[in-house]
């Protein structure tokens, strides 16, 4: 259960990044994630799904899984893209060991949503693997 100033926080930053250009902000964007997924016992993947000029339509934890993975997709999140008519999304997901250093399987996955993705005209801004007290873009790393 969250704290009731990190839920207050949450709700403020989650209307922040629905009333703005998300892209204009990448700190609230980033605060955002990590206080959505940050302090999760096991790992939560979502999406932030973006309109053309890259506002958020909506963000949605799409899969769950244990303390060190999670199954992920790639169907389910095009479905999900095409069911809100995204033109573009940020994938997320949390590291509940407290290092949001990605792995290969990371790097793999990405690859794969964003191959996916492309199919049906949508881009994948970036990739953010986020704890309790940071956010790794992978977009800013060169990886994507």
């Amino acid at each position: 259960m969250r704290h009731p100033i990190a839920s207050q926080a949450l709700e403020l930053l989650a209307c922040e990044t629905r009333e703005t250009d998300l892209l204009a902000s990448p700190d609230a964007v980033r605060d955002y994630l990590r206080l959505l997924l940050g302090d999760r016992p096991h790992e939560i993947f979502a999406v932030v799904f973006l309109d053309a000029q890259h506002r958020v339509i909506a963000t949605e934890e799409m899969f769950r899984g244990t303390l060190t993975q999670t199954s992920v997709y790639p169907r389910e999140v095009v479905i999900e893209a095409l069911n809100r008519n995204a033109a573009a999304v940020i994938l997320c997901h949390n590291h509940p060991s407290g290092s949001p250093q990605p792995s290969q399987a990371d790097l793999t996955l990405t690859s794969t949503l964003k191959a996916a993705l492309a199919l049906v005209d949508v881009r994948v801004l970036d990739h953010l693997i986020v704890t309790r007290m940071e956010a790794v873009s992978l977009a800013e790393r060169g990886m994507m």
